[in-house]
């Protein structure tokens, strides 16, 4: 064993709590907890400790137990067996939690789809200082709040319907920076949808409550991000806590090592991202309008090849990746797919793209992906039951076959499942995520479209992912990958397309992708494509653009305060109908 791993073992020893202490220092903590979901073990004997003035990260794979721990922490759950105190009682409630300074923003999104920005955010605050608040001063309020969060003018009458996932998962979180007597704040993947921009801003807040004496915990799995923000961080694996470390040994090779068990690296791997090793096309957008107004723009993606975007939040390129999957319609332009028979056909819908071979997973995994009333096995296998079927107009299921296809994808992205016939809300947040991933991967699409697939993933499973969207375009195949995390792109992607105000405004290649240069392009501080990439060659999308104009409410642009002057436009567009699948 290596000097330096004996050196970390014994800061952990240190700083780890004893399992056999009778005793646990720190303001928050919990002792040999245990809690159980039928014969799985979400905790097994969780010693864990903080205090006050500092940011804790709990860190570790999917379904290693993090998630429940916060929720334990926060009374949302009772614990089986153990001792949990928080300001020194156990909150035995989330109403309880809440009247004793603890805030707790969890990683579902959850809000009202129905209600406006300003009814989300003041939903159950009878309790607060806000109850005596009349409802123009609630307006008010929420209207700087979210300005404050999100960088941007947000219409507090706004239906949550007609807002993106981020601006969604704000709500979320400004309402416990709401609380004025927040004492403890729990943040569970609370970042998962924000781009890195808006990740700085959350990270402010946190730093400012840390500051103020607030004990403020980041349950995630983006290592490079609580490397930067964190104080101090529990690292857990299936079930158990297995070290803590200090700020000076905060960093990807230790984490990963205690999150894996393995004495690895953990670093993404450098090797040169895949070309394309033919010229032929087999998928485009010609004059494509994404928002109205917006630049149209064409599109090509060769075969074996992959293709990355990205943008700040709201600009773009999220209805970019779903007008090409045919879940939304674009305002204008055509997007067209090779056929069985190597010719072009055009398609608007997510049934034309399936049948030629399109296949979408979306980050968005409750509105877009999973399906919540089915169980585990059948949020995986349901688009199969076709192409297995056998015995002609019978339609017999070959369930063999099924079975043999559901635990190969379950092995290859090491999916925790647990009893199979679950319902797929069993499953914590990252594995639901990996079996829509499996679900994609298991239909063997020519053209694998992902918006954003790593959100709420471990990192250990990121790195198997890569390595398979790198053996699929090997195959031949063709991906068009959206990602908020910049450096996911390094290694993997030959070209990366920038998006701003809903069309492309500058493109990377190569040696040019690096986490620097495609910040500045998003916040437009680059060169730019010149304007022969941007659609020209003719207006006859012209009609089309202004009828949908007309049937669509058009926001106003909304100016941002940043380091950089830069406009945002349609954040709040008008309801897209999403067609589900």
């Amino acid at each position: 064993m290596s000097a330096e791993k004996n050196n970390l073992n014994s800061a952990s020893q240190k700083e780890a709590l004893s399992k056999n202490s009778d005793t646990v220092q720190g303001d928050i903590y919990v002792q040999d907890v245990h809690k159980y979901f039928g014969v799985t073990r979400a905790l097994n004997g969780v010693n864990f400790s903080a205090n006050f003035g500092e940011i804790h990260a709990i860190v570790g794979g999917n379904g290693c137990g993090k998630s429940t721990l916060a929720k334990v922490m926060s009374g949302v759950l009772p614990i089986d067996k153990g001792k949990v105190s928080v300001l020194g009682h156990t909150p035995t409630s989330p109403v309880m939690a809440r009247n004793m300074g603890i805030a707790t923003v969890f990683q579902e999104v959850m809000i009202a789809e129905e209600a406006s920005v300003v009814d989300n955010l003041f939903v159950g605050s009878d309790d607060f200082w806000y109850k005596n608040l009349t409802q123009r001063e609630k307006v008010i309020k929420a209207q700087e709040i979210m300005e404050d969060l999100v960088g941007e003018y947000v219409d507090p009458y706004t239906q949550a319907f007609n807002l993106s996932l981020p601006i969604k998962a704000w709500i979320t979180i400004a309402r416990a920076f709401l609380r004025e007597n927040t004492k403890v704040l729990i943040l569970d993947e609370s970042s998962a949808a924000l781009d890195f921009d808006s990740t700085e801003r959350l990270f402010k807040k946190m730093r400012e409550l840390r500051d103020n004496g607030v004990a403020v915990f980041i349950v995630t799995h983006r290592i490079a991000e609580l490397v930067r923000i964190s104080d101090k961080a529990t690292v857990m694996r299936d079930g158990k806590d297995v070290g803590v470390l200090e700020k000076k040994d905060l960093n990807e090779k230790n984490l990963i090592g205690l999150m894996t068990g393995r004495t690895e690296t953990g670093e993404k791997s450098k090797s040169a991202a895949l070309q394309a090793k033919t010229d032929k096309v087999v998928m485009r957008a010609e004059n494509l309008v994404v928002w109205p107004d917006s630049k149209p723009v064409n599109f090509e993606v060769k075969r074996g090849e992959i293709v990355g975007v990205t943008g700040l939040d709201g600009n773009g390129q999220d209805d970019f990746v779903k007008i090409l999957a045919g879940v939304q319609e674009a305002y204008g332009g055509t997007t067209e797919v090779l056929d069985v028979n190597e010719n072009f056909i055009k398609y608007n819908t997510l049934e034309s793209a399936k049948l030629n071979g399109i296949s979408f997973v979306s980050g968005d995994r409750k509105k877009e992906g999973i399906l919540p009333n089915l169980s585990i096995y059948e949020n995986l296998v349901v688009p199969l039951y076709k192409k297995t079927s056998r015995a002609g107009f019978l339609g017999f299921i070959d369930w063999l076959e099924l079975n043999g296809i559901f635990d190969w994808e379950v092995d290859r992205l090491s999916i925790k499942t647990g009893p199979r016939d679950n319902l797929i809300g069993s499953l914590s947040g990252g594995n639901q995520q990996k079996v829509m991933i499996a679900r994609s991967f298991a239909q063997h699409p020519k053209v694998l479209i992902l918006n954003d697939p790593a959100r709420g993933i471990d990192v250990s499973t990121k790195r198997d992912l890569y390595v398979h969207l790198r053996n699929y375009v090997e195959e031949g195949n063709t991906v068009v990958f959206l990602s908020s995390e910049l450096e996911e792109f390094i290694g993997l992607c030959p070209k990366v397309m920038v998006f701003r105000n809903g069309t492309v405004f500058d493109i990377f290649e190569n040696e040019k992708i690096n986490a620097d240069t495609l910040l500045e392009g998003m916040f437009g501080q680059t060169a730019g494509i010149s304007e022969t990439f941007l659609s020209s060659k003719s207006n006859s999308n012209s009609t089309t653009t202004e009828k949908k104009s007309v049937t669509n409410k058009k926001i106003e642009n909304k100016k941002i305060v940043k380091v950089v002057d830069f406009e945002k436009e349609n954040k709040n567009k008008t309801k897209i109908k999403i067609k589900t699948f």
